[in-house]
């Protein structure tokens, strides 16, 4: 009895946990020519992230031509005006650091992480691929991350089983000249139509100092560091304005139902919602719900589809946030001998369920402790994704404030069954989704009925 009394006063006690109010301190500032500069110091180890993000993604590009903001993520390692090409990474590796870069619909986004004692040449080459990229740049080496980028395509897409679904769904979620219509990736198409001289005006139109933020977190001297961005990126010369991304209201007047046929094992079924963008209302709401619905083996639809009745494989749900506009996603792998159209079934009635009677608390708070515990994890971390460097550029991006760290957390811990049912009844509605099944060549009776009603 004494051991359960003890038990349930430690989990009390995690409970109230972590009220302290997280700030993340920072200085910011912003250089003649644009450029955003955000300093934090983290004297924890001695090195340092150097964290830039471009204010462009492929929702910037133009129908006819896709592709360009991830092709630029290629070849901005190609070398630039005083940096031979391969020698951005065997400089940086000797110095022992490592870097990457990503891209999706609404940002580029480069890092770097070093020792302290190498800061001022992470700097230096980060300069100089903003303000000398072009003097390097060649139709060859287009031609040559052109192919890469093609080939990069195939084996993430074409070639790989289950890999069209994306750009299928983005397609019929989204209309023709919505930016997030198009996969970050590009088309074939556009990719082989692409000229030199269009990734030459994409360059100078969106990869100016004002249309980027340079965050610099760890073992520095704000001061001295505030010198070094100085002397390094203030003689490069801003690019012209770019205003605000725009796009159409996203928006499903009925359900779409789908097949693809393709070279895999077993059937899957997508199910696909508009739902609230990055940081509005809704948005922390329906990460939960994706957590009550099938994040790990206690939530509903894996206990239900993968344990009890062990129709399904696999099944997992999330909240795909972006700028303008989120998606909602279940996504379900068949078992061998069974059909899509029975874990449609039972999918439904779990979120029917959730529709009428909402999570239960204890539900709600496992999820909310769970993103609270992630999210702590990642402040240990100043570099690489989510690192701290990151993650003060991400909010600066898009919500203005670097430090936006407790009004993110805040969010969820906030949230009590019924926010989150309210969520759920505006978003998962039978019709405004996309129901897409991807079945085995020659199997389409494997796929989900062609109807609105699943009996």
């Amino acid at each position: 009895m004494k051991r359960i009394v003890v038990l349930l006063a430690l989990l009390t006690s995690l409970g109230t946990a972590g009220e302290n109010r997280i700030s993340v301190p920072y200085t910011r500032f912003t250089l003649p020519n644009g450029l955003t500069v955000i300093l934090h110091e983290d004297h924890t180890t001695p090195t340092v992230s150097v964290n830039i993000y471009y204010h462009v993604g492929s929702g910037r590009e133009k129908p006819g031509r896709t592709g360009f903001a991830h092709l630029f993520e290629h070849i901005m390692y190609e070398g630039s005006g005083h940096v031979p090409e391969g020698k951005y990474d065997e400089w940086l590796e000797a110095a022992g650091g490592d870097n990457n870069g990503s891209t999706n619909s609404d940002r580029t986004n480069y890092w770097i992480n070093v020792p302290v004692n190498a800061l001022e040449l992470a700097l230096f080459v980060e300069s100089d691929r903003m303000g000398y990229l072009l003097d390097a740049m060649s139709p060859g080496k287009v031609d040559g991350q052109r192919d890469v980028v093609k080939n990069e395509r195939r084996q993430s897409y074409e070639n790989r089983p289950y890999g069209m679904a994306s750009i299928m769904l983005d397609e019929n979620l989204f209309p023709p000249d919505h930016p997030y219509h198009w996969p970050t990736i590009g088309s074939m198409e556009d990719l082989s139509a692409a000229s030199y001289e269009d990734v030459v005006e994409f360059f100078k139109r969106f990869y100016g100092p004002n249309n980027a933020s340079l965050s610099i977190a760890g073992d520095i001297d704000p001061v001295k560091t505030r010198a070094l961005v100085e002397k390094w990126f203030s003689d490069i010369p801003p690019g012209p304005p770019v205003p605000p991304m725009g796009a159409p209201v996203a928006f499903l007047g009925a359900e779409k139902r789908l097949v693809l046929e393709d070279k895999v094992q077993l059937p899957r079924l997508y199910m696909v919602w508009h739902s609230p963008g990055y940081y509005r209302p809704g948005d922390a709401e329906m990460d939960v719900a994706a957590s009550v619905l099938a994040g790990g083996k206690n939530s509903r639809l894996f206990k239900r589809l993968v344990y009890e009745l062990q129709i399904a494989q696999d099944v997992y749900a999330y909240q795909a946030s972006q700028q303008l506009s989120s998606t909602f996603n279940i996504v379900a792998t068949a078992r061998s001998g069974h059909t899509l159209a029975e874990l449609e079934k039972v999918i439904a009635e779990e979120v029917q369920r959730l529709l009428l009677e909402g999570p239960e608390k204890r539900e709600v708070e496992r999820a909310v402790n769970q993103y609270e515990a992630s999210f702590l994890r990642r402040l240990e971390a100043v570099g690489g994704f989510g690192g701290k460097a990151d993650q003060l550029n991400s909010y600066y991006t898009q919500t203005g404030n670097p430090d936006y760290f407790q009004e993110d957390l805040s969010r969820y811990k906030a949230l009590d069954p019924t926010d989150v049912q309210s969520a759920i009844r505006t978003v998962l509605r039978d019709d405004q989704r996309v129901v897409l099944s991807v079945v085995p060549t020659g199997k389409p009776e494997l796929a989900a009925p062609a109807r609105k009603e699943v009996k």
